[in-house]
């Protein structure tokens, strides 16, 4: 049996989810970020973090660890390419999703889920919208003359998804005008059937945000996230949150000896 502790929220569990959906295993989905799955999380991650899946007894977390496992052990529809420059370009694109856009995405993303009483810090959002203008012309130069962005459907793909959906709800969209391409290449994932389910999935969830059993008043900070926010010049307000008792930190993600803490990761 395997389970999947994940969140129709979080970009890196619904990208594990994408996985599993492909290559038609089956799965029992529990919401790891609810208040009430807290302790079932952190049997399978101290860092409190998901996607994390419990296959059998054994536990793997970070969601490029969980789709490298998942290649693995359900070598069927294969979502890796097989020639080494595509191998190459898919990695290099799932890791800008994972940390590249994520960053700029949820750090634009807390006045929209998480309940503040303040506003965005001013440039904030500028910031997020000039830097990924720059990574959507890369990708809008990578999909001419391609259906997807590796040739075939790859991880890059489903990596960048959960992403993207969400650039016009954050106000960063790509413009058809502008990027004919990526713009195309959306429609052609929302058409697939794994994505418009999994679509469909997030909406259902952000339709009552009042419902959400989820932690909204502490951001959960770590890593990239942390850079991309430091990078920008906002480090006095992300010392101001600190300060004012807004931030939640992962606890040290080491493996331990058993099954059932055999790994620790970010996404």
């Amino acid at each position: 049996m395997l389970t999947l502790f994940g969140n129709a929220f979080s970009p890196f569990s619904r990208k594990v989810q994408l996985v599993l959906e492909y290559k038609g295993v089956d799965y029992e989905m529990v919401d790891g970020l609810s208040h009430a799955n807290h302790d079932r999380l952190a049997e399978v991650n101290q860092r409190l973090e998901v996607p994390a899946i419990d296959h059998d007894g054994l536990i793997v977390v970070n969601s490029a660890d969980i789709v490298a496992y998942l290649e693995r052990v359900f070598a069927d529809r294969p979502l890796y390419p097989s020639d080494h420059e595509s191998w190459v370009k898919a990695r290099a694109w799932e890791r800008c999703a994972d940390t590249v856009i994520d960053p700029i995405l949820v750090d634009i993303s807390y006045w929209v889920w998480a309940i503040r009483e303040d506003k965005m810090p001013a440039g904030l959002l500028d910031a997020a919208r000039a830097d990924l203008a720059t990574i959507y012309e890369a990708l809008d130069q990578q999909l001419e003359g391609r259906d997807w962005v590796c040739g075939e459907l790859s991880i890059a793909d489903i990596a960048l998804f959960p992403h993207l959906s969400g650039t016009r709800m954050l106000q960063v969209p790509f413009d058809q005008s502008r990027y004919g391409n990526l713009f195309a290449w959306y429609k052609r994932c929302r058409a697939a059937q794994i994505f418009a389910d999994d679509l469909a999935r997030t909406k259902a969830y952000l339709a009552e945000p009042a419902s959400m059993d989820i932690e909204r008043e502490k951001i959960f900070w770590r890593g990239d996230r942390i850079e991309w926010i430091l990078a920008r010049g906002y480090h006095e307000w992300f010392v101001n949150e600190i300060e004012e008792g807004r931030v939640l930190w992962p606890k040290l993600g080491i493996p331990a000896s058993t099954k059932k803490m055999g790994g620790a990761g970010r996404g």
